[in-house]
């Protein structure tokens, strides 16, 4: 009889969702610096994750209820919008930028493309108002969750009482952005010596490419130096000009935030403007389609010339090194899913 018992707990365990099973908790990945995101502000918990996550996923949030954040950052393609170069919002209307990934934020401290946003906590509120995205007023957006039967009991189990408040709100959504870690690789556990981190020849050569060619901007653990640059992309057809919308200063001209590289692979199309559909197009251009501009980057224009001189054999080794960046264990992370 205590066996029959012992069975039917277990299958009942199992019958519910695994994000109910799992204690939530922010781990600073081995390799990783430290987050420059203050969680003592707005400690991670499992309620809030789950909060947050249903925020993301929620259609509500938009004027019409047909858009969810969700919708343009698909957890498939490390949380960007598979296969647009431009998002569709609201309305099917297109957006001016490509959606940029969603993970390792903790490591951030600016947001968008153009860096327009300093704050995780704030972030949302740029597509929720924006006419191309959510087109909704924040107020209302708000409101439409406060007047929704679901979520006082979730606002009440993360904060202490069923009050929906937008500080509440943005903050629930950024502890689930904050839980968007992806950090299990094969490279990472290469580097970490990890069962599973072998690397063959080509990758390796591959890195040693990529350490002496692209590790300038693209450094470090999380890929990148959260710098923003003109990389080189011609503006005949896309006057966007970048850092320079935010700043005014003529300096940052057609500049933008340097994107991580992990997942590349699976986060196609490139460049803010997904202009490019494979990888071999942006190695490309970086060998072979670099234009000179006023601002430049320095490092794209050595000793009177342009580009960075790459043989065709080295533009295969970083391609092999760069699909080792790819975290299956992230882009399909259940309790990151809609659930």
């Amino acid at each position: 009889m205590l066996n029959f018992i012992l069975i039917i707990a277990a299958l009942l365990w199992s019958c519910q969702p695994e994000a109910e099973q799992e204690n939530i908790q922010f781990v600073k990945p081995a390799n990783f610096p430290e987050p420059v995101y203050d969680l003592k502000k707005n400690p991670i918990s499992t309620a809030g994750f789950e909060l947050g996550r249903t925020l993301f996923y929620d259609p509500i949030l938009s004027r019409d209820g047909s858009i969810s954040c969700g919708a343009c950052h698909q957890q498939s393609a490390a949380f960007t919008h598979h296969g647009h170069d431009l998002s569709h919002g609201i309305d099917d209307q297109l957006g001016e930028r490509n959606s940029p990934p969603i993970m390792n934020l903790a490591w951030h401290n600016t947001f968008f493309w153009d860096g327009g946003v300093h704050d995780l906590d704030l972030q949302p509120i740029a597509p929720i108002e924006n006419p191309l995205e959510m087109d909704e007023d924040l107020k209302k957006a708000v409101e439409k969750v406060r007047n929704s039967s679901k979520y006082g009991s979730m606002f009440k189990a993360t904060f202490g009482s069923t009050e929906v408040t937008t500080d509440r709100m943005l903050k629930a959504m950024s502890q689930f952005m904050l839980m968007c870690i992806s950090a299990d690789s094969r490279y990472d556990k290469y580097v970490r010596k990890e069962a599973g981190g072998e690397l063959n020849s080509s990758e390796l050569a591959g890195m040693q490419v990529f350490q002496q060619k692209c590790a300038s901007c693209h450094k470090g653990e999380l890929f990148s130096d959260f710098s923003f640059r003109n990389n080189g992309l011609s503006h005949e057809f896309n006057k966007d000009r970048g850092r320079y919308r935010i700043t005014l200063n003529e300096e940052d001209d057609y500049k933008f935030k340097v994107p991580s590289l992990r997942n590349v692979a699976n986060t196609g199309p490139y460049m803010h403007d997904g202009r490019f559909y494979t990888l071999d197009e942006v190695l490309t251009h970086y060998t072979l389609g670099i234009r000179d501009q006023t601002t430049l980057d320095p490092l794209l224009k050595q000793n009177g010339k342009l580009g960075i001189e790459l043989s065709n054999e080295e533009k295969e080794q970083i391609k092999a090194f760069l699909k080792t960046l790819s975290d299956d264990t992230f882009l399909r992370d259940r309790k990151l899913s809609e659930q």
